[in-house]
């Protein structure tokens, strides 16, 4: 599935159209109300001190640099109110749901209080895959690596007064999330269209078509492949958030193209952020940006 999330957008074909005017393009679109310069978002990545002293803090000034929405993992090495302070952008939250369901309201009242623009659950976890690539390399987290919201990072032990244990929500338990914040909620982790309908009925505000990355469990389709039946099905009612095997400017274009409403990058950024802090992760949009305004000029599109 990692493979074929990059491959199946080479798959798809762009058809230009020509003589028409490209001379002002306009890369903006309004999500939740609030207009974006780009439609390029910084998916949720745990324990980003593994790659850069500064983690997110350095995630999201640079996304704040490159006008990008940053989304803030539960198992993040910085708090969400640094993140909020180092970026003019939005920053929202991504909730791992635990096993108490009044501390994940609690978790998310106190995201609002903080900053978080909006609210997005993993609803593709119920369990952690077999990562075999995890395994080979013998990756682990160091003990030297302290989140603030996890004191035991094997396990996902929260931070509070009664030990956590993250688990799997229900649709019942989103309707009852949706009923506790006005914050937007998107459901991140969609691939079939009647999952995408059941997201609406409960109150989503926006989804994510994702395979988690092509992590958790492999042979899923590639998102691109599964992103038209469910732009179908969703007909305009919500956004939808492409996520995963986004590379190039191009594939922003497809994505929109067969309807996606925005995009989500992962690896990308946490290679710039390794190699070049927040200057690296603002590069990367910014060259992602640069590349998806060169397609649409080249297919007519402005």
């Amino acid at each position: 599935t990692k493979g074929d999330n990059e491959a199946a957008f080479d798959r798809v074909k762009l058809r230009p159209r020509v003589l028409r005017d490209v001379t002002r393009l306009d890369t903006g679109i309004t999500l939740f109300g609030q207009r974006l310069p780009h439609p390029i978002i910084l998916a949720p990545i745990a324990y980003q001190r593994l790659v850069h002293p500064e983690g997110e803090v350095a995630t999201a000034r640079g996304a704040g640099m490159a006008e990008a929405v940053f989304t803030l993992g539960t198992t993040a090495t910085a708090t969400i109110e640094d993140c909020v302070a180092a970026s003019q952008s939005p920053v929202w939250f991504l909730l791992y749901w635990q096993s108490d369901r009044a501390f994940n309201g609690e978790v998310v009242s106190r995201m609002a209080a903080l900053g978080a623009k909006a609210i997005s659950v993993t609803v593709d976890l119920p369990t952690p895959g077999d990562r075999r690539r995890q395994f080979r390399a013998g990756f682990k987290i160091p003990d030297s690596l302290a989140t603030p919201y996890f004191k035991d990072r094997n396990t996902g032990v929260l931070k509070v007064g009664t030990a956590q244990r993250r688990a799997m929500p229900t649709w019942a338990d989103i309707a009852w999330l949706r009923s506790l914040t006005t914050l937007p909620l998107i459901l991140k982790g969609i691939l079939d269209p009647d999952d995408a309908e059941q997201a609406i009925g409960t109150g989503a505000d926006a989804i994510v078509v994702s395979n988690h990355g092509s992590r958790n469990l492999d042979t899923l389709p590639a998102t691109i492949d599964a992103l038209p039946a469910i732009a179908e099905r969703v007909a305009g009612r919500i956004p939808i958030i492409l996520d995963g095997g986004v590379r190039r400017g191009i594939d922003v274009l497809k994505a929109i193209a067969l309807g996606a409403s925005a995009v989500m990058i992962g690896r990308p950024y946490v290679y710039a952020l390794a190699t070049g802090g927040a200057a690296g992760v603002a590069h990367c949009v910014n060259l992602l940006r640069r590349d998806f305004e060169m397609a649409m000029a080249l297919t007519g599109r402005a």
